[in-house]
């Protein structure tokens, strides 16, 4: 299994970047998908979730409203759309995919290698 991230870069507060993740993964579908982030010298944190049917998203409180998780099972893909970015949402940004676990801790068993995401004020 392998989960590749892309779309980090650097953009002003306020700007938008769409983050995407590509699984190659059997029954991808059946996954749930998550994306979590980790700033310099902090832990691990959880960002937004979405179930396998797409019929449950959780996000964190820090990004609700900003912050959008979607998913393309066709294209074994899932996106996280972020706009009105904040300097405070600088960090790596990781997927993570479970068939099991849906939790905001950082449990997931698959992980992607994660996508710098730069905001400047």
């Amino acid at each position: 299994v392998q989960l590749q991230a892309s779309g980090g870069g650097l953009v002003e507060a306020g700007g938008s970047l769409r983050l995407s993740c590509a699984a190659s993964v059997r029954a991808f579908s059946s996954r749930a998908m998550a994306w979590f982030r980790q700033a310099p010298g902090k832990e691990r944190e959880f960002v937004a979730a979405n179930r396998w049917n797409g019929g449950s998203t959780n996000y964190a409180d820090s990004v609700k409203g900003r912050f959008t998780i979607s998913r393309d099972n066709a294209k074994n893909t899932v996106y996280l759309q972020m706009n009105s970015l904040k300097p405070e949402d600088t960090a790596v940004y990781y997927c993570a995919a479970d068939s099991q676990y849906y939790g905001t801790d950082p449990k997931w068993y698959y992980w992607g290698q994660g996508t710098q995401v730069t905001v400047s004020s």
